[in-house]
């Protein structure tokens, strides 16, 4: 067992030592923002260059919320991709793996089943009846897990066809890192917009959330920075830590207020097959509906209010805002764990000042995992709309019997009078 452990740990080592330098990412600030920032010293042009760029981003991503939920769930997509592009372009870089054999097409393949089999479930799930309108359609979603699998299944052998003698180990490893990174991105991009049909508040309160920690962390450890949280990550402090806490749960009880006055944020998304569109109407379901609390004793001393108005909501978006600051931040230290594993400082250089998409995204998967759990631990009831739409998929004859099934209940409960029978 020693000569085991001893084994292992020479390994361990070698490994880690064999990891090649990837090269530094380029600088791709534009040169108008070097002209202007040339007179500051490192730290405060990264600074400016972080604030600016960190304004222009949310901006669009207001604009894109004012296109709609289906302008989003594009935007979830695409980030979705380049994370995906981000992360399995370090695998190639650090295991010099260009030149395998099918292994470039082969992890894009994947990456087209994965998707093909999730977004094919939300297809099936809130479009269904579109999907009975189209013939052609139905086939795709009545065997789509079939289809699914059987479109994996040739990816799979298709690897298993490209092994190449002294390169298997090196395959497998790759093989093994396109698995991981469809199961970081994929899945998780699959929930965000899981999250986003319960309501566009599911959305965009945890997001804005974990942006605001974020940018709050960074300032207050900027300027008061002074106690290193976490070696992982030495730029991050206990005073930012703390100062994003706060404010993120603050800003998250303000934005949902605003937000919970909107149907357009509340209720959830739905496809009008009628008009070919996203529709979010609907009469606002409890959680949003102004109601009358008790403020505790402790604090009518020190507010001098003895009830407050306030939507329900707003008391989830306390428990979302504090994973977004406590927890969420551990998806950042995940990934500089795993930056500093292979020797790199960013992902990518696609955003100035930010590094790479994975980069601002790292602490949003863990979340949109977490939203999803809330929802359908604590929120989610049956749901009539969707009930519907899969009643009207049944055969006639099965609508039938579940007409008289529902009828023979109702009367049984005294909901209908028993002389409805017949």
């Amino acid at each position: 067992e020693v000569d085991l452990e001893e084994r292992l740990h020479e390994l361990d080592l070698r490994s880690d030592s064999d990891i090649p330098d990837v090269p530094p990412p380029t600088d791709s600030t534009p040169e108008i923002l070097k002209k202007a920032l040339s007179g500051l010293s490192a730290r405060w042009k990264n600074w400016w260059i972080r604030g600016i760029l960190s304004l222009a981003m949310i901006s669009g991503f207001f604009l894109i919320i004012y296109l709609g939920s289906f302008m989003l769930m594009l935007l979830v997509l695409s980030i979705q991709v380049k994370c995906y592009h981000e992360i399995i372009t370090i695998g190639y870089r650090v295991y010099h793996s260009y030149d395998l054999p099918w292994f470039r097409s082969l992890s894009w393949y994947f990456l087209l089943c994965v998707n093909y089999f999730f977004y094919g479930e939300t297809v099936a799930d809130y479009f269904a009846t579109f999907v009975q309108r189209r013939e052609q359609l139905q086939f795709l979603i009545r065997y789509h897990r079939f289809i699914s699998f059987a479109l994996y299944l040739i990816g799979f052998c298709m690897f298993v066809l490209s092994l190449v003698k002294k390169h298997y180990r090196l395959q497998f490893y790759m093989f093994a890192w396109t698995h991981v990174t469809l199961l970081i991105t994929v899945t998780q991009s699959h929930l965000v917009i899981q999250n986003l049909f319960e309501g566009m508040i599911w959305f965009l309160v945890p997001i804005s959330s974990v942006i605001c920690n974020d940018i709050t962390a960074y300032i207050f450890g900027f300027f008061f920075g002074r106690t290193p949280l976490i070696k992982l990550s030495p730029k991050k402090t206990w005073e930012g830590f703390i100062g994003g806490f706060f404010s993120t749960v603050v800003f998250g009880f303000i934005f949902s207020y605003f937000l919970a006055q909107h149907q357009y944020f509340v209720c959830p998304v739905e496809y009008n097959s009628e008009t070919n569109r996203f529709v979010t109407e609907c009469e606002p379901s409890e959680l949003f509906q102004m109601k009358k609390y008790s403020v505790p004793p402790l604090l009518q001393a020190v507010l001098g209010w003895e009830t407050v108005n306030m939507y329900p909501f707003q008391m989830h978006s306390f428990a979302l805002s504090t994973f977004a600051s406590l927890i969420g931040p551990f998806g950042g230290f995940f990934a500089s764990g795993f930056k500093r594993a292979f020797k790199i400082k960013d992902f990518a250089d696609t955003i100035p000042g930010h590094g790479g998409i994975m980069d601002r995204f790292d602490c949003q998967y863990l979340m949109a995992t977490f939203v999803h759990v809330y929802i359908t631990s604590f929120i989610r009831g049956p749901n009539p709309s969707k009930l519907l739409k899969q009643l009207l998929i049944l055969q006639p004859e099965q609508q039938l019997s579940v007409y008289k099934t529902l009828k023979s209940h109702l009367v049984e409960k005294g909901i209908l009078q028993p002389s409805l029978r017949g």
